[in-house]
C-alpha cells in the first residue's frame, strides 16, 4: 500500500525548518569549531617546542623587514605553515592587536614588552637582536625645534618635550634627562604618540621644543626642511637604544601547531637578519627606494646609520638590559618592577645562532 502524498502545509513546514537550520548552521559550525579549539591539549610554556608544524597552521605576523626579505627570496614557499603578514608592528599597535587577538607575533623596541605586562597582556619574547657598536650607531637622535634655544642638553630644563610613555622614544626622553641631571618635573612631557612624522611635525610647528627622532634619514631629512629655521639636532647621551625584539601572545605559545611554527619563523627570521646585514644596498633598495620612496642615495644615510648586527646566542645580557629598562619606567609608569627573564621564552634563545650554523 502506498504511502499518502504529503499535505502542501507539510512541505511548506519542513521547508521553513530547513531554512531555519540553515540560517544557524553557520553559528553551529562557529561553536564546534571552538569547542574543539579550547578542547585541544595547551602546550605548557615550560614544555619543550613540538619539531613537527600540523597542516594548515597559520601564524599572522607583523614584521614588515623580514616580510620583503622573505618575498624577494621567495622563502615563504620554503615554510611548512603559511604566514598572514599585518602591518601591526611598533608598540602601541602590536599590543592593541595583541589584545584583540588579531597578531601572533610583532616586531618592536624593548619598552612595549613591559608596558604589555603592565597593562596586563601575557606576552613572550623569542628573538632579540642589538647593535655591535650601540652608541656609535644609535636608533634615536635629539630632533631641536627651530627658536628653542636648547645648545646642549642642559639646556633642555624647562622645555617641552615629546613623549610617548608606552614606546621606546618615552625611555629615551627619561635617559636623557636623566643623564643630564634634569628632574622629570623640571619639563614639561607632551604626551604624543611616536608614529611616523609626527614628533617632526610637532618640531616644525614649534608645539615641542624637542624629541626624539630616528638618526640617520629622518634626522637629515628634518636639517634639510628646517635647518635653516635654526632646527638643530642633538645625540641623546651615553646610553644604548639598540635592542629590537619579536615577542608573541603567551596564547600563541600555548597552542602546539603555532608555537611550531613560531620557531621555524625564528630561524628564518634569523637568516633574514644575517641576510640584512651581509646585504645593505639590496635590502634598503627592496624596503626602503622600492617600498617606502626613498631615494638611492637617502638609501646610504640609512647603510650609513645603521652598524652591524649582533644577534646574542645568549640572553643574559639582553635579560639585564631589560631588566634595567624596566626599574628605570618603574618609578615614571607607576608600575611594580618584576623580573625581567619572566618575558623571556629562553626556549628559543640559541635557535637563531643554531640556524644559521646549518641552514636548510
Amino acid at each position: 500500500m502506498s504511502s499518502p502524498a504529503p499535505k502542501r502545509r507539510d512541505i511548506a513546514g519542513l521547508a521553513a525548518i530547513a531554512l531555519v537550520l540553515l540560517a544557524f548552521a553557520p553559528l553551529v559550525g562557529h561553536a564546534l569549531r571552538r569547542a574543539s579549539a579550547q578542547a585541544a591539549p595547551r602546550l605548557p610554556l615550560t614544555a619543550p617546542l613540538p619539531d613537527a608544524v600540523p597542516p594548515g597552521t597559520t601564524l599572522i605576523v607583523g614584521d614588515p623587514l623580514v616580510q620583503r626579505v622573505f618575498q624577494h627570496l621567495g622563502w615563504e614557499k620554503r615554510l611548512p605553515f603559511r604566514i598572514q603578514w599585518t602591518e601591526a608592528y611598533g608598540g602601541p599597535k602590536v599590543n592593541q592587536a595583541f589584545q584583540a587577538k588579531a597578531l601572533d607575533v610583532g616586531l618592536t623596541a624593548d619598552i612595549p614588552p613591559i608596558h604589555a605586562t603592565w597593562i596586563g597582556i601575557p606576552v613572550k619574547i623569542v628573538a632579540y637582536r642589538l647593535r655591535q657598536d650601540p652608541l656609535a650607531y644609535p636608533i634615536y637622535t635629539l630632533g631641536i625645534a627651530p627658536g628653542a634655544r636648547i645648545a646642549t642638553l642642559a639646556d633642555l630644563r624647562g622645555k617641552r618635550i615629546a613623549y610617548s610613555p608606552g614606546q621606546a622614544q618615552g625611555a629615551v626622553v627619561l635617559r636623557t634627562l636623566a643623564g643630564a641631571g634634569i628632574p622629570r618635573n623640571a619639563v614639561t612631557l607632551v604626551n604624543l604618540p611616536a608614529e611616523v612624522g609626527t614628533y617632526v611635525d610637532a618640531l616644525a610647528a614649534r608645539q615641542v621644543d624637542a624629541a626624539p627622532i630616528a638618526a640617520g634619514l629622518q634626522a637629515q631629512r628634518y636639517l634639510q626642511r628646517y635647518g635653516d629655521d635654526g632646527a638643530r639636532i642633538l645625540p641623546h647621551g651615553a646610553f644604548r637604544d639598540d635592542p629590537s625584539l619579536l615577542y608573541a601572545r603567551s596564547e600563541t605559545l600555548e597552542d602546539p601547531a603555532k608555537a611550531a611554527a613560531l620557531r621555524v619563523y625564528v630561524r628564518w627570521w634569523a637568516r633574514a637578519q644575517r641576510w640584512m646585514d651581509a646585504h645593505p644596498r639590496d635590502f634598503v633598495n627592496i624596503y626602503y627606494v622600492h617600498d617606502q620612496g626613498v631615494s638611492p642615495a637617502e638609501g646610504d644615510v640609512i647603510i650609513r646609520a645603521t652598524g652591524k648586527l649582533d644577534l646574542p646566542d645568549n640572553w643574559d645580557l639582553p635579560i639585564r638590559l631589560q631588566q634595567q629598562t624596566i626599574d628605570f619606567m618603574t618609578s615614571d609608569a607607576g608600575r611594580p618592577t618584576f623580573p625581567a627573564a619572566t618575558i623571556f621564552d629562553r626556549r628559543f634563545e640559541h635557535v637563531p645562532a643554531e640556524s644559521l650554523k646549518r641552514p636548510d
